[in-house]
């Protein structure tokens, strides 16, 4: 059974080694795709026997959907991870022991994802999700977006027992950094929903599926709430009502800056644009332009 394993990559040395050594004697191959990093990625990804192809970053569905069409036509299995993600023993279990025995039928397996932050496990907060993370070759596609992008399955999937760990180990500027970045691409694509300026990219996900579930919350309550007020709203119930206070200061800190401060930044940044288009009497994509400095 062949099972190869897509990894995107930009100056990842101090993860990219740890995620390599999981995924050995559990994956037959590693693709990275890396966005010309200057560090020691690629060496260190080479030295693990991966197949690494440079090519320039737009965004990650345009790079991932690259990476699933360098895989070869003889795997049986495509999986994807980050490169500041592991697998769990369980997980590594799961696919060593339960995969080959599943039904031709089944085309995708969920495993859960859980988030290490500050050096510690968030347990609480209702921030452990199921991923479709391992699909038949063949039976997954990439969704076209700027943010938040998925696997769209063709066929039944399962659940595994076994999840995923995220633990970025870069620092908390690093983090946020990054976060500004998203919620500048999250814009676009709430923008698009709303103009619909490019249609590859207002996409409905399965709403049976456990993300299709999630966007479909999204798109048709959250998003339809006051600008600001949503964001402190979705705080309060993760801190509060999914118990996110149980996980101490570490707990506190992500989920005021991942459910609030990210949250609310991409509502601020949402009404500059719109703003912008206004006053300026532009299209809704020169907007984007001119504010996030995205082309669409």
């Amino acid at each position: 059974m062949k099972i190869v394993a897509v990894i995107l990559t930009y100056n990842e040395e101090i993860h990219i080694e740890r995620c390599l050594k999981r995924l050995q004697g559990v994956v037959t191959d590693f693709i990275v795709i890396d966005s010309f990093s200057s560090d020691k990625t690629v060496a260190i990804a080479e030295r693990y026997g991966a197949k690494v192809i440079q090519r320039s970053w737009k965004n990650y569905a345009d790079q991932f959907k690259f990476g699933m069409e360098q895989v070869p036509n003889d795997a049986n299995w495509i999986m994807r991870v980050d490169a500041d993600e592991y697998l769990s023993k369980d997980y590594i279990f799961d696919i060593q022991h339960k995969l080959q025995k599943l039904d031709d039928d089944i085309s995708g397996v969920y495993c859960g994802l859980r988030r290490v932050f500050q050096g510690k496990l968030i347990r609480f907060g209702a921030v452990n999700i199921k991923m479709l993370r391992l699909w038949r070759y063949g039976k997954g596609t990439m969704e076209t977006r700027w943010m938040d992008e998925h696997i769209k399955l063709d066929g039944k999937a399962i659940h595994f027992d076994g999840y995923i760990v995220d633990h970025n180990l870069n620092s908390l500027s690093w983090w946020t950094s990054k976060h500004n970045g998203y919620s500048a691409r999250e814009v676009v694509d709430i923008l698009n929903k709303q103009y619909n300026f490019n249609r590859q990219g207002v996409q409905k996900l399965n709403i049976k599926s456990p993300f299709g579930v999630k966007r479909w919350l999204k798109e048709n309550i959250y998003n339809n709430l006051p600008g600001g007020i949503r964001a402190f709203a979705y705080f309060c119930f993760r801190y509060f009502i999914a118990l996110g206070f149980l996980d101490g200061a570490a707990g506190l800190s992500f989920h005021f800056l991942q459910g609030f401060w990210y949250r609310f930044l991409v509502d601020a940044k949402l009404a500059e644009v719109k703003r912008v288009m206004k006053e300026d009497s532009i299209s809704i994509q020169a907007a984007i332009y001119k504010v996030l400095d995205i082309k669409v």
